[in-house]
């Protein structure tokens, strides 16, 4: 994907990875830190990626929304650095782009889940006391909306020739399941789709439109980058 793109992207980004995320434990809620290996790996991709003239370009981003959870906000930080005070758009924790909240499987594996619930699928069941489906699909709806907007607002500013900065882009850095669901519903598919994407920790996917059209949501680039040593 060229870095001078000047039609609006979303720069969708999962967090570093932690302990959990390396040995495969469903993480929602609980609120832990990246692990050295993932901080050193996000902030040397950070050096690669974001900048001037680069993929990310913090002049060229008119929005940003983060998740509360501190691996998230690590992983915004270590990818921006000293750029941060380059983005032309506001920069918010965003409740939205947390992760799916998986009540009584919070930490738990996959094979531990099963052996409660056999047949269990996230996608279709959700979470007891946690989130369903609708309700996480609820959240990235919203955020997309909000994506979409900003996008809409952008051209028709550039068309009537005001002044402004960046180029329409838009960066959220989240979780795992729920990058899945915002790929799904960017795509306008039902979100059981997102079981099809893989994300890997401290990956990027870059989603925008075919065509330059509006009415045509699409994936320019899926999972790159990402660190492939956790599940």
């Amino acid at each position: 994907m060229p870095a001078n793109s000047d039609f609006p992207r979303v720069f969708l980004i999962r967090h570093g990875q932690t302990e959990w995320s390396q040995n495969g434990r469903h993480t929602g809620t609980t609120d832990i830190p990246l692990l050295p290996q993932g901080a050193e790996i996000v902030s040397t991709l950070g050096d690669r990626i974001v900048g001037p003239g680069r993929l990310i370009d913090p002049a060229k981003i008119s929005a940003v929304f983060i998740s509360p959870r501190q691996r998230a906000q690590k992983t915004f930080d270590l990818l921006f650095k000293e750029h941060r005070t380059e983005i032309v758009g506001p920069v918010q924790t965003d409740e939205r782009a947390r992760e799916w909240t998986y009540g009584d499987f919070e930490g738990l594996k996959p094979k531990e889940i099963q052996e409660r619930k056999p047949g269990w699928w996230i996608w279709t069941d959700g979470c007891p006391n946690g989130e369903s489906p609708a309700e996480v699909t609820a959240r990235a709806d919203s955020l997309i909306a909000q994506i979409r907007d900003i996008h809409a607002t952008h051209l028709k500013e550039r068309a009537a020739g005001k002044e402004h900065g960046g180029v329409g882009d838009a960066v959220v850095v989240c979780h795992g399941h729920f990058s899945r669901v915002f790929l799904a519903r960017w795509l306008e598919f039902d979100v059981k789709e997102g079981s099809k994407f893989v994300v890997d920790a401290g990956a990027v996917s870059i989603l925008g439109y075919q065509h330059k059209k509006l009415d045509e949501p699409s994936a320019l680039a899926m999972n790159l980058f990402g660190d492939t040593q956790g599940e």
